[in-house]
């Protein structure tokens, strides 16, 4: 596993940090563009919550985790000042979208444009130590705690009292964001709040006779037989493992991780396409048809954090299934949405064949987040590998 770090590393910092420095920088308005083609160039000027709050984030993290360069830090305040700027309405929650000069275009019913705020925000103040920073990011963040039974709130399609259902991505990314917001809250808050999502993740929303995580149950955690209660996100199951990895090692829980490396393998299984290799986006655990046109898609996001949770899984364990299974990733992974043509940032969608169906490297949902994240977590996990974590 050895030889991959040099590969990723430089990768991050050769290629795909340069080409967001380079073309996603709006020093006329401020925030960043994160419409850009195959070559870099911006194709619509729109910008979104989510990825402003992630390349906040990245940049952050840059600075913070592999090298404090001003520019760097500088790039995360030009986003930092246009979302202080544009990005909340009255009551404090994030708008979902916006012009190039920031007004308002889609209500904030997304409350997952308040999550990447709050991690965008309590990763810039980490390294300028600004107070506002803080603010913004702990008045967020409660903010979604107070939202998290209700997330859509007045802007929910949903008739109320029919099919009530809650969704497995709020409490799989308070998973995340409960370590990243580690440094701003008080130990009991981060404690209770680490053993209320492992609950909800592990013993909720997992279903053991399946070993599957369901993307959507019964408030009271039951079974929906219905589209939404059918579906199973393998994508979003395996990047929640190394999250629940990464609480893990923090508790001293072997079981746990152990628990976690299983339900990952069991959806990489289940996930991977036997005919043209890769993960499936969406299937149904019974089989029957999905509703998702996109269900045989191959994403980005999917694959590089499957490569995290590997790389994870085996630092810690040393566990050799994990190798062989990262091996596979990478090899399906680098070889197809890694655009050698061009260079710099990878394609984000492929058709089932492995084909790129989008040429285009940043838009609506794809900006400078999971691919950085996740070259640097398996670079500087792989690292530590000659000294295993402990626990």
């Amino acid at each position: 596993m050895n030889k991959y770090i040099d590969i990723y590393k430089n990768e991050l910092l050769n290629e795909i940090v340069p080409f967001w420095s380079k073309n996603s920088l709006d020093k006329d308005a401020g925030g960043y563009f994160t419409c850009l083609d195959a070559k870099g160039n911006v194709y619509d000027t729109d910008k979104f919550a989510w990825l402003q709050g992630r390349q906040i984030w990245t940049y952050s993290m840059l600075f913070d985790k592999v090298e404090a360069k001003q520019e760097w830090k500088d790039i995360a305040e030009l986003g930092a000042s246009f979302m202080r700027k544009h990005g909340r309405d009255e009551n404090g929650d994030w708008y979902f979208s916006f012009t190039k000069r920031g007004k308002p275009l889609v209500q904030p019913y997304n409350i997952f444009s308040d999550c990447f705020a709050t991690m965008g925000f309590g990763a810039l103040c980490k390294i300028n130590q600004s107070n506002e920073d803080a603010d913004i990011a702990l008045k967020t963040f409660n903010r979604i705690l107070e939202r998290r039974n209700n997330p859509k709130g007045k802007y929910s399609k949903g008739f109320p009292g029919t099919r009530d259902l809650k969704n497995f991505s709020l409490p799989m990314i308070l998973c995340n964001l409960s370590l990243e917001l580690e440094h701003l809250l008080d130990k009991s808050t981060v404690d209770g709040l680490i053993d209320e999502v492992l609950h909800e993740v592990m013993s909720v929303f997992y279903q053991p006779q399946s070993g599957l995580i369901l993307e959507n149950v019964h408030h009271d955690g039951s079974f929906s037989d219905s589209y939404e209660g059918r579906v199973v996100n393998p994508g979003h199951i395996i990047e929640a493992m190394w999250f629940i990895m990464d609480l893990a090692v923090r508790k001293n829980d072997t079981a746990l991780v152990n628990k976690a490396l299983e339900i990952a393998f069991t959806a990489l299984e289940f996930g991977w396409d036997e005919k043209y290799d890769g993960i499936l986006y969406f299937k149904d655990i019974k089989g029957h048809p999905v509703q998702q046109l996109e269900w045989d898609q191959k994403l980005w996001w999917v694959h590089v954090e499957a490569l995290v949770t590997m790389a994870k899984g085996y630092a810690i364990t040393q566990n050799e299934k994990c190798a062989t299974w990262f091996e596979k990733l990478h090899n399906y992974t680098w070889k197809n949405f890694r655009d050698t043509e061009n260079g710099g940032e990878w394609f984000g969608y492929l058709n089932r064949r492995g084909e790129v169906s989008l040429a285009a490297k940043g838009g609506k949902w794809k900006g400078c987040f999971h691919i950085p994240r996740a070259l640097y977590q398996v670079y500087n996990t792989l690292e530590k590998v000659a000294e295993p974590a402990k626990i």
